[in-house]
């Protein structure tokens, strides 16, 4: 499904950033202690965030962007349109491969992927550069499923 992408104000950058790093100190990350928050925003404007929460039995664990996925859909919303990624790390942390593919599922190649520290945005890049040459629904030549009604 294609996200329809559209350029974040300072504001709405701003309110994915809070969302992320307020859901990141909720991560249940005893294992690596890596703590991840990750928040987008959906085709309706409404921020969704997830944390990652992890597992004795690795890699049982869910990524924080999986999270945040699974309260889009669960709220309603089919199409990602802008997402952050909160993490501290030797430098900036993008969405795993995983991760890459999952959201790839809701959005289109144009769609901003924002990667952040504690102190705020670090790096923009969109997910056609982040995952080039994508497996999308479209791929399978029918699209995703009809949502229900």
């Amino acid at each position: 499904m294609q996200g329809s992408a559209t350029a974040l104000d300072d504001d709405g950058l701003a309110a994915l950033f809070t969302a992320a790093l307020a859901v990141r100190e909720r991560a249940y990350a005893p294992y690596s202690r890596f703590a991840v928050g990750a928040a987008l925003r959906d085709e309706h404007g409404a921020i969704h965030a997830g944390c990652n929460v992890e597992n004795a039995a690795y890699p049982v664990g869910t990524c924080a962007e999986a999270g945040a996925i699974a309260a889009m859909v669960a709220a309603g919303g089919r199409r990602i349109t802008a997402i952050l990624v909160c993490a501290e790390g030797a430098g900036p942390v993008t969405p795993c491969g995983a991760c890459r593919q999952r959201i790839r599922e809701f959005a289109g190649p144009d769609v901003p992927v924002h990667a952040a520290g504690p102190g705020g945005p670090v790096m923009r890049a969109t997910l056609g550069e982040l995952l080039p040459f994508s497996f999308g629904p479209e791929t399978l030549g029918s699209g995703p499923p009809r949502s229900p009604p």
